[in-house]
């Protein structure tokens, strides 16, 4: 095993996970309107889906994706129409007081699992971490490692910003303020699209 590697993709992953980006921004905003316990199951959905596709594109189903580009335009476009949705669907959201019917409610488990397909952050990071870091031991150990490090560095991620939404809790009271932060992370969420378009 190559330990310098191993640390360099450990740097690479951290950062890539806990700087702002789709799922962070979503979770920011989803610890605040439902708090952190129901917006466990967007947490873990995130966490096993992410480490799902590094292990499956890292076991040879990126080869499809070589062999049929026309598959990334249409997953980049597909995010980009979703991403859009959420954006909107998080702007018109308002705090939920206990007891109170919420038929959207936070994402789901396997909704944020799927969601990761089409991601565009998330393509940046499989790719780096297939291709930039697959010397860090021996095939298939360099994809059980970087699958195990996805999960491990996720979840601390995810419920990281989950909690830091939901300590907002307290200090964002009012409606408005909830819905002026809601449409704050809305925006951001719409800006995270920026490097899709340049790529374009």
């Amino acid at each position: 095993m190559s330990h310098s590697l191993l640390i360099a993709f450990v740097l690479f992953a951290t950062v890539m996970f806990f700087t702002p980006g789709p799922n962070n921004i979503m979770l920011l905003s989803s610890g605040l309107t439902y708090g952190f316990r129901p917006t466990i199951p967007h947490i873990a959905g995130i966490t096993f889906g992410f480490a799902f596709m590094v292990g499956a594109v890292g076991l040879g189903l990126g080869t499809i994706f070589i062999a049929y580009p026309v598959l990334q335009t249409i997953l980049k476009y597909a995010g980009v129409v979703y991403l859009i949705y959420l954006a909107a669907a998080i702007a018109m959201s308002g705090p939920v007081s206990a007891g109170q019917d919420n038929r959207r409610g936070p994402m789901t488990f396997w909704g944020a699992a799927m969601f990761q397909w089409v991601n565009a952050k998330g393509w940046v990071m499989v790719i780096g971490t297939i291709t930039a870091y697959a010397a860090i031991s021996p095939y298939p150990w360099n994809i059980a490692i970087q699958v195990a490090l996805s999960l491990l560095l996720g979840a601390l991620s995810c419920t990281a910003w989950a909690l830091f939404g939901s300590a907002l809790r307290p200090v964002l009271t009012s409606p408005r303020a909830v819905r002026a932060f809601n449409i704050v992370m809305a925006v951001l969420l719409l800006a995270s699209l920026y490097p899709v378009f340049m790529d374009a």
